[in-house]
């Protein structure tokens, strides 16, 4: 049967129709392909990251609790040429509350440095408000501090409270047993081999905490989250070596008066008065495909990378004894005139990179395009490779023409490069707020931050830093004013930097009149022919550029030691303020100015 419907099929003669179908067919194809022509192409999707819409778990309001370490008995020495420690708490507030990821950094806190103690005096403050009535786990660790080495861990603390409600007692200068399990070794031999030689002596150290009870945090109908209140703690980090490297410097007055400039580079850390909009909730934005494995430390480049941003993170916030402390209860005039000092005011046409935390913790130091840290994505370096952070950017200051007035109110004029002397401290700057704006942007690839929520940044910092005029700018749509600000910004900077002079003790210089130092080099070589001495100068001048191209740009500088020593001899920060060795220190500009008389390893003097 289907032998019969085939050979029927095959005798069929082609009908007309067949044609006409062929020729639909193949326009309809034509028609089809020229359409796909014109049609919008798909657009990539964005990369994953940036704003995050996820908002704060449900929860009753909690209660503000104040937690404070007293102090610290019978530490063990870790020190061994000293015979002492230097100690610190770091302390970690676990609490029984759904966060918005799991990624969300922990409530943290660090004390100050005690120098040369094992009975160390701390009596600082953490208010935290919203801490749920299910109570808390405080996990207080005291280490060593060794900047030139891993910090050595001393002991741990846990203090449990089961449960918080309105007539909590509160516990009051409780002495909890430090935990030795996972404290150095060497610390608790020598503590053992000196409560050997002394009965006085005891093994066993202990940490005195208490935790007060302030009352009800008002914060409307939820309490899904927990934040620092105050004090509002700041440090400022210092160290020559990376100043080198980042081509950064301080300015002073040498012998006589003359103007001097120093290597040194300066990170701070300030910590504002909470909470943080929850709105400003910004996740790192995955535009590479390693990027994820560099924030989670899953992949062994991420793993790498993570490792190499994090040990850059300690470095640059690297505690040790020229570390400045210090502290204001609440935000006020004076808070907002320190964190002009830490930003040196107006001054040098500086630019600045800053991170906010979740938690208000505001960390910045000196950008730009010759900075070593440019190497590695800035804002990941000052977050500490943290997934979530609240905002990010960079910001300056500029000093106002007339106060109490808006920044572009009717295009009021701020203090241009024009306008001011090339001596970096011609003046003191005046110490009112109103006369300086705070210009802050949202220029981060790392993190991207919604423009929209700048008006929310703007009103969170107005709250940290009154009778500061905050402006904010958008990357996007105020590019050129962006743009034209940060220029002259730049350009302040090179006019301030004219007329200064590297001077190294060694005999090798970055002055420009290097001329001169071939013509005395040339001398020692003695009289001889034309073409011989051109030779030898020769020889001498790419040496001296290889001495200008390895201290000047420092791109493997190998002085290891001068480096160290250099770094040693940096100084404290600006203002009143207490120095991690308990001492008071005064403040020139950044650091204060050396000892009259003697210049420097790393010093500028002007020329004259």
């Amino acid at each position: 049967m289907e032998n019969e419907k085939e050979a029927h099929l095959s005798q069929r003669k082609d009908h007309r129709t067949d044609a006409f179908a062929t020729k639909l067919v193949d326009k309809t194809n034509n028609w089809q392909h020229k359409a796909a022509k014109y049609a919008p192409k798909e657009q990539k999707p964005a990369p994953a990251g940036g704003l995050d819409h996820t908002p704060i778990p449900d929860a009753p309001p909690g209660y503000t609790v104040k937690i404070t370490f007293n102090r610290a008995e019978s530490l063990p020495i870790a020190d061994v040429n000293s015979f002492s420690s230097d100690p610190y708490v770091w302390a970690q507030l676990n609490l029984d509350l759904p966060t918005r990821h799991k990624q969300d950094p922990h409530m943290r806190f660090r004390t100050p440095t005690i120098r040369k103690s094992t009975d160390p005096v701390w009596n600082c403050d953490w208010i935290v408000a919203n801490v749920p009535s299910t109570g808390f786990k405080l996990k207080a660790r005291i280490y060593d501090e060794d900047p030139n080495d891993y910090d050595d861990r001393l002991g741990n603390v846990h203090v449990h409270v089961d449960s918080l409600h309105d007539g909590w007692p509160g516990i009051s200068e409780q002495a909890y047993k430090i935990k030795k399990r996972m404290g150095s070794k060497r610390a608790y031999f020598m503590r053992g081999c000196a409560a050997m030689l002394s009965s006085g002596i005891e093994m066993s150290g202990k940490l005195v905490v208490s935790v007060e009870l302030i009352g009800k945090t008002e914060v409307g109908s939820n309490g899904g989250r927990v934040w620092t209140v105050g004090p509002c703690y700041f440090s400022s980090h210092f160290s020559k070596m990376i100043g080198r490297i980042a081509g950064t410097k301080e300015h002073g007055e040498g012998k006589n008066g003359a103007k001097t400039e120093s290597y040194n580079f300066q990170a701070n850390q300030f910590q504002l008065a909470g909470p943080v909009p929850p709105p400003l909730y910004h996740r790192y934005v995955e535009f590479k495909p390693f990027i994820a494995g560099m924030f989670t430390a899953k992949s062994l480049r991420g793993y790498i990378l993570n490792r190499a941003l994090r040990h850059q993170h300690s470095r640059i916030y690297n505690y040790d004894r020229y570390t400045v402390y210090g502290s204001f209860p609440a935000p006020s005039k004076d808070m907002t005139l320190q964190f002009l000092k830490l930003a040196n005011y107006d001054r040098g046409g500086r630019i600045f990179t800053y991170v906010l935390t979740l938690d208000g913790l505001f960390r910045f130091t000196e950008t730009g395009k010759e900075f070593g840290i440019d190497l590695l994505s800035k804002h990941t370096m000052h977050s500490d490779v943290n997934i979530y952070v609240a905002f990010s950017g960079e910001f300056f200051v500029r000093r106002l023409k007339t106060p109490h007035r808006e920044p572009f109110e009717n295009d009021q004029e701020t203090h241009s490069p024009a306008n001011i002397d090339r001596s970096p401290s011609s003046g003191d700057p005046p110490s009112d707020p109103a006369y300086y704006a705070l210009y802050l942007d949202n220029d981060s690839g790392t993190y991207r931050p919604s423009a929209k929520l700048l008006p929310l940044l703007k009103e969170f910092m107005q709250k940290n830093l009154p009778g500061l005029k905050i402006v904010t700018l958008d990357c996007v749509t105020d590019e050129e004013k962006m743009g034209k600000l940060k220029g002259e910004q730049r350009e302040r900077k090179k006019a301030e930097s004219k007329g200064m002079v590297y001077m190294q003790d060694d005999g090798s210089s970055m002055s420009s009149s290097d001329e001169e130092e071939l013509d005395e080099r040339m001398r020692a070589y003695g009289e001889e022919g034309a073409n011989g001495e051109g030779a030898k100068k020769e020889k001498t001048r790419t040496k001296v550029k290889r001495d200008i191209k390895m201290f000047g740009s420092l791109r493997g500088h190998e002085g290891g030691e001068d480096i160290d020593k250099a770094d040693d001899q940096s100084k404290g920060a600006d203002g009143d303020i207490v120095h991690s060795s308990g001492e008071l220190r005064q403040q020139d500009g950044v650091l204060p100015p050396k000892e009259a008389g003697v210049l420097g390893d790393n010093e500028m003097v002007e020329r004259k």
